[in-house]
């Protein structure tokens, strides 16, 4: 794990049904509409990160959705224009996104990204990146938002023969919307 290193962490922050599934095939969850006291606590984690770590397809996702957004009550689109934000992706080659840097070596880049002083990066989304660092033992926090829901299909946070290990809870809290906060450490 990188902070035990002396580098930054890696802290993983997914949206989850209850079932397990991270990859979005419907409607049980909007960036734009969310719980006051869930944004709210998303926020309070934007404060102890300075960069976001993404793969290519959620990038672009981001970019096509967030980027340079007036409209944006939550002020998520404002924060990530300001953010510093690191694509993995071997043939992405403009961003078209201020303050964005492409990591074409994959895992080496990542490994060279949390040596570098500063504070958490945070993934989110980018399924196949996600179990990559974790396969690779890069990840030092899963800070997981349960959504009261049961999609019964789709891509999980943890893969079929993802290796066994056990987890150290760190927080758990309800939402008045039903929505739980999980935090682990790795």
């Amino acid at each position: 794990m990188s902070a035990a290193g002396g580098g930054r962490r890696l802290v993983v922050t997914q949206n989850v049904t209850v079932d397990g599934a991270v990859e979005m095939l419907d409607d049980w969850f909007d960036p734009a509409d969310q719980d006051p006291e869930v944004l709210a606590e998303m926020r309070r984690q934007d404060a102890t990160s300075d960069a976001i770590l993404l793969g290519r397809q959620t990038f672009e996702d981001f970019r096509g959705y967030w980027r340079h957004r007036d409209d944006d009550p939550t002020g998520i689109g404002a924060q990530l224009d300001g953010l510093a934000k690191h694509v993995v992706s071997t043939t992405l080659t403009d961003p078209a996104w201020e303050n964005t840097t492409v990591i074409q070596d994959g895992l080496d880049g990542v490994r060279r990204l949390l040596a570098t002083p500063g504070q958490d990066v945070v993934v989110t989304g980018s399924i196949s990146l996600c179990h990559a660092v974790d396969a690779a033992g890069l990840v030092d926090e899963y800070r997981l938002f349960v959504y009261p829901v049961v999609q019964g299909r789709g891509r999980r946070l943890f893969p079929e023969g993802s290796a066994p290990r056990r987890l150290r809870a760190l927080e758990t809290r309800q939402f008045a919307d039903g929505v739980a906060l999980v935090r682990y450490a790795s």
